[in-house]
């Protein structure tokens, strides 16, 4: 029976820095559903110039596995640990693999950047993330949808048109989003777009 027969959670994997890309090999070859997000970036030498893709998260990717049979993954070259509390590895939410699976599917470059938590949040209502919600910051060359893993308590910045971006309140993406879906009645504070605060791009080049 092959690994992938059941659609078992996301799991955050801890690997070797730099042995990203081969971790996710070996374990994709072992059977397993991995995801490793990455972000395509030029490198320039003295001779030559290369397009190269970088982890979106350094250190990390994510596998479907059954948590109680991970033997397979711990012995993986690479793998140094399976995050989670102590010994109990702790799913990574599905939501939010998924709107970064979007975003690699988009072909919209994608970037690290600090871990947000809470902000101003607003619905994406077009182009190829249509239908994600997060939070939105304005740059110098326009907006940014951020996206977090909150156990890792990392995030990722896409940027999109301002012509895209719904109505902006304060709060959690997921209680923004269970609002407007008609989940929830939370209080939030909408604000305008040109007043929301935003991260410079050298603030952005310098991390």
């Amino acid at each position: 029976m092959r690994v992938r027969s059941q659609q078992w959670p996301w799991f955050a994997i801890l690997v070797k820095t730099g042995r990203e890309k081969s971790t996710n090999l070996l374990l994709e070859n072992a059977g397993y559903e991995c995801f490793l997000p990455v972000n395509r970036s030029t490198r320039r030498w003295s001779d030559r110039t290369k397009l190269i893709d970088v982890p979106l998260f350094p250190g990390y990717l994510f596998c479907r596995m059954n948590p109680h049979n991970r033997l397979t993954v711990l012995m993986t070259p690479g793998v140094m640990q399976i995050v989670g509390v102590g010994k109990t590895p702790i799913p990574v939410e599905e939501e939010e693999i998924a709107a970064i699976q979007r975003v690699q599917r988009s072909g919209l470059a994608a970037m690290p950047w600090p871990y947000m938590q809470v902000g101003n949040v607003a619905e994406i209502l077009g182009g190829p993330l249509r239908g994600l919600t997060g939070i939105v910051v304005k740059i110098k060359s326009g907006v940014k949808l951020v996206l977090s893993v909150s156990l890792l308590q990392r995030s990722v910045a896409v940027e999109v048109e301002r012509g895209w971006v719904a109505e902006v309140r304060t709060g959690k993406p997921a209680e923004i989003d269970a609002l407007r879906h008609g989940r929830a009645s939370l209080p939030s504070e909408a604000v305008q777009l040109s007043a929301m605060q935003g991260v410079s791009d050298e603030s952005l080049q310098a991390d």
